[in-house]
């Protein structure tokens, strides 16, 4: 899908620790582009940051999953809040 015409967005999202971000980047990162959205979404973490970025060739396409993406984003925060900062620094649960 990638060509010199795509639209990019790239997007740096800090969180107050690593931890939190790792929970975020599990998260966040199962939720694949469908098919017909046309356009992709990488994620990648680097410390207590979320790297995103979305390419297309519709700016509407791209805007519609950055959008997506935000209210995913909003809901996590807000339960990351809810339930307060991370105990642990790994998940060992299983």
């Amino acid at each position: 899908m990638s060509n010199s015409s795509d639209i990019t967005v790239n997007l740096r999202v800090p969180f107050p620790t690593n931890r939190e971000a790792q929970i975020a980047y599990d998260v966040l990162r199962v939720d694949t582009e469908p098919k017909r959205s046309f356009i992709e979404k990488n994620i990648k973490l680097d410390g207590n940051q979320l790297l995103v970025e979305f390419r297309g060739q519709q700016a509407k396409n791209v805007r519609v999953g950055v959008n997506s993406f935000f209210e995913s984003l909003l809901l996590c925060c807000e339960t990351l809040q809810q339930f307060g900062p991370p105990v642990t620094e790994s998940y060992n649960h299983y």
